[in-house]
């Protein structure tokens, strides 16, 4: 052991991660925990060139770990039209913002918003492309529902991208049109006709979008992040941008990348170049295929067994159908890739646990650990099933705090609260991980642990309070189970000796106040491998 740490955190409660109790103190040398225990002991390891950082009796806890979350699309997000504050709940506050930004473009110059949620809006419904013809009559304008799973584009942007009312619908997508004419709504795959028409990004500006994500993480306490579909933006050219990041010293924090598989992906290029799901290092790893199976519970696009109320006949939409979907799955799987596929209603969950069950056959290894993110509707059996098989759960516990008033309002009571069971599956040994889908979600975890520990929404209606978590366990999910989805719990998750220093200290004491004070809680120290990344208040710069 080395006589010096370089850093020591001391003088507050240090938790050192579910079932390991507390300590006074906790000391980092070679990027990695040195020890913890009490104050004075600790003492012994400062020495002279030793940076102690005093917790003046707040609370230090393992850094989390947001283990979904679009990470390059929040930092770019905050260069695009923000329609997700809280200042936005009418049509005309929409209107205006687009309008605002188009004052400030050339004509002809694509404008693009994202957050929008047609539920709190006044009209209860998207915005028309006739509305944003009016506020942006000379730019093609395209703004995304906070799913991230639709969006409208106005008539100029349509044109562009050559629909008509006249066009064929896409598979697994639709384009919606009322009385003959064309709304603008573009839900799933339907998308892709505007992507495929937006002017390239440079990777200079993928790059700084890396680090705003990653700098907008660390100011939260969130050390790693897994992006969960590398691809999304322009393909390859978004694994790019992480390596271009991590090579130019622009990528601040840990990274589980997962690229996006499947016909709307580039998969092809990562068999091609020879990596592999656990490649890579402690900064930058190659994280499972991704797949998507349907859409999202609050745009009415996830595929659900029943239809969704109010609208006998809708029940959802399917990406894939079951013979292209489980042949991605079972060629990734024969390859040796982690899976993780995006699915939210129940029968698309059914569509995908089929498919891993088909790809193992009769060599069930539980340890391949494929993984079905959101995972937010299912059944008992179906849980049974992830559980005999060892398929994780990656599911967004603040969903229910941002929208679970509209799966009320979508589906009836009954399925939403019988959503997200975080509990159910924590007892199954599930490993159930926590995550924002920022930026579908706000990347403020401690939203996300106050619904698990609540189970309350923003509305502070209670969703099935028999599925909430203790604290303890909720951190566990942000931490330690987060890990586990990434292969990394030897490493991270916990402060135990020989793991990375990477530790988070609050302003608020989770263990000693009420929920409710949560919401308002601030992460003041970021700490990242001993060296501080994050300084809310100045102390130590």
């Amino acid at each position: 052991m080395p006589a010096r740490a370089d850093t020591v955190l001391t003088g507050g409660r240090v938790f050192l991660g579910p079932g390991l109790g507390f300590a006074e103190a906790v000391a980092i040398w070679g990027g990695r925990v040195l020890a913890t225990g009490a104050a004075d002991a600790i003492a012994a390891l400062i020495g002279p060139d030793t940076t102690v950082i005093k917790l003046a009796g707040r609370l230090a806890v393992p850094g989390l770990n947001d283990a979904h979350q679009h990470m390059m699309s929040v930092g770019l997000g905050t260069f695009e039209i923000d329609l997700k504050h809280d200042g936005i709940r009418t049509i005309d506050d929409v209107l205006a913002a687009i309008k605002q930004r188009v004052e400030q473009a050339a004509p002809g110059e694509w404008i693009f918003g994202r957050g929008y949620d047609h539920f709190v809006l006044d009209v209860k419904r998207h915005p028309l492309r006739e509305e944003l013809d009016r506020v942006a009559p000379d730019n093609p304008v395209y703004i995304k529902r906070t799913c991230g799973h639709m969006g409208v584009a106005n008539s100029a942007a349509l044109a562009m991208a050559s629909i008509t009312e006249a066009s064929p619908q896409p598979a697994g997508g639709h384009v919606e049109s009322q009385n003959g004419r064309l709304t603008g709504l573009l839900q799933e795959t339907a998308q892709n006709l505007v992507y495929a028409v937006f002017p390239p990004a440079s990777l200079e500006r993928f790059v700084e979008g890396i680090e705003a994500g990653a700098r907008l993480n660390l100011s939260h306490g969130i050390t790693s992040c897994t992006d969960p579909a590398v691809g999304l933006r322009e393909g390859y050219k978004d694994w790019r941008a992480y390596n271009a990041a991590r090579r130019q010293d622009r990528l601040p924090q840990r990274m589980y990348l997962m690229p996006l598989a499947g016909a709307t992906g580039w998969p092809e290029r990562i068999v091609d170049m020879d990596i592999m799901t656990g490649d890579g290092d402690d900064w930058l790893r190659v994280g499972p295929m991704k797949l998507f199976a349907d859409g999202s519970a609050g745009g009415k696009t996830a595929a659900m067994v029943e239809p969704y109320t109010g609208d006998a006949e809708n029940t959802g939409i399917f990406i894939y159908g079951d013979e292209e979907l489980h042949g991605y799955i079972a060629d990734y799987h024969a390859l040796g890739f982690q899976v993780a596929t995006h699915a939210i209603g129940d029968a698309a969950i059914e569509q995908v646990l089929s498919g891993y069950e088909k790809a193992m056959g009769n060599a069930v290894d539980t340890d391949r650990r494929h993984r079905i993110e959101h995972c937010g509707f299912l059944t008992d059996d179906q849980l049974g099933r992830m559980a005999r098989i060892g398929v994780l759960p990656a599911p967004q516990p603040i969903f229910l705090y941002e929208f679970g008033d509209l799966y009320i309002d979508a589906l009836g009571h009954g399925r939403p609260e019988r959503s997200y069971p975080m509990r159910r599956w924590q007892d199954a040994g599930l490993h159930p991980s926590a995550s924002s889908d920022g930026p579908v979600s706000s990347t403020n975890p401690f939203r996300g642990l106050y619904t698990m520990v609540t189970r309350k929404t923003n509305r502070g209606t209670v969703l099935g309070l028999d599925e909430a978590l203790s604290l303890e366990e909720a951190i566990g999910a942000y931490t330690v189970n987060s890990a586990y989805g990434a292969f990394e719990e030897g490493i991270k998750g916990t402060l135990e000796p020989g793991k990375l220093g990477d530790v988070a200290v609050l302003d608020t004491d989770l263990f000693a106040t009420e929920p409710e004070a949560w919401l308002d809680a601030r992460c003041d120290l970021t700490v990242l491998g001993g060296s501080v990344v994050h300084d809310r208040l100045g102390q130590l710069t």
